[in-house]
């Protein structure tokens, strides 16, 4: 056998396990590359979200939480903290886009067989409608994406809610980074993933916010890396979210199975 048949060969398995990393993102090969650990039963400052899909956005509305809260209604509010509607990445190519236009989605090449993530180059652009929102919401994920709803974050050095100080306002001073445009994170089309060929939405995300959870090529197989520090966001009308993301799997070690701890207004 030739070496050049010997190097695509190579290429094919070392490409099947990056398809299979992904997969286990979405719970097709459950806990291959992680060992799941016990998660406590939810309770009250505490999200569950099932974020393994590709293709969804889910909000997070931290003002109705806090109104559940408010009113004593712990069975609205723990269904509220698990259950969320998901609101679809929109890959069609528009009917009509004005000169310009940068809502879309863009295929990018990532350099999987060597240098990694980093080094990638645009391939195509397709417009699209904008990304659907629902009326009022504070956060939005899709898988180990964040956005904020016109928000700014701050990364502290606490790691855990219990060791915050009393009040946000022992923050003032410190610079909160508001959400930045991206156009080759959000990756929601994955049907030439095995030649490295990604649809990636064009949307601003949080990229402070997104280190909580990072997808690293190199190493292979792909890893998961995990920042378990507290974040704060604070949004326009000035109150505070302290959110920290406490774990990515489940109990069966399906990875993008999200567990937030968080406090607002804090």
């Amino acid at each position: 056998m030739c070496l050049k048949h010997l190097i695509v060969i190579a290429k094919a398995v070392v490409g099947c396990v990056i398809f299979s990393m992904m997969a286990a993102c979405n719970g097709i090969m459950d806990g291959i590359y992680d060992q799941p650990s016990d998660r406590p039963a939810l309770a009250q400052g505490q999200l569950y979200i099932n974020a393994t899909s590709w293709h969804n956005w889910y909000y997070v509305d931290f003002d109705s939480l806090a109104q559940y809260i408010e009113k004593g209604d712990t069975e609205g509010l723990m269904k509220a903290q698990t259950h969320f509607t998901a609101y679809p990445i929109p890959t069609t190519a528009a009917a009509s886009a004005p000169a310009g236009a940068t809502t879309g989605l863009y295929t990018y090449w990532f350099d999987v067989f060597g240098k990694g993530l980093s080094n990638n180059e645009q391939r195509g652009f397709t417009p699209t409608a904008p990304q659907p929102e629902p009326p009022s919401w504070s956060i939005a994920i899709h898988r180990n994406n964040v956005r904020t709803n016109g928000g700014a974050v701050l990364a502290t050095r606490y790691k855990s809610l219990s060791e915050l100080p009393a009040g946000s306002k022992e923050f003032t001073g410190a610079t909160f980074v508001p959400d930045e445009w991206s156009q080759n994170e959000v990756w929601a089309e994955q049907s030439q993933m095995l030649q490295g060929i990604i649809g990636c939405q064009g949307i601003k995300i949080n990229k402070v916010l997104s280190s909580w959870l990072k997808l690293e090529i190199p190493p292979m197989p792909p890893a998961f890396r995990h920042n378990s520090q507290v974040f704060l966001i604070r949004f326009p009308n000035t109150k505070v979210a302290a959110v920290q993301l406490e774990n990515y799997m489940n109990a069966e070690g399906t990875k993008c199975w999200l567990t937030i701890n968080y406090k607002y207004p804090y």
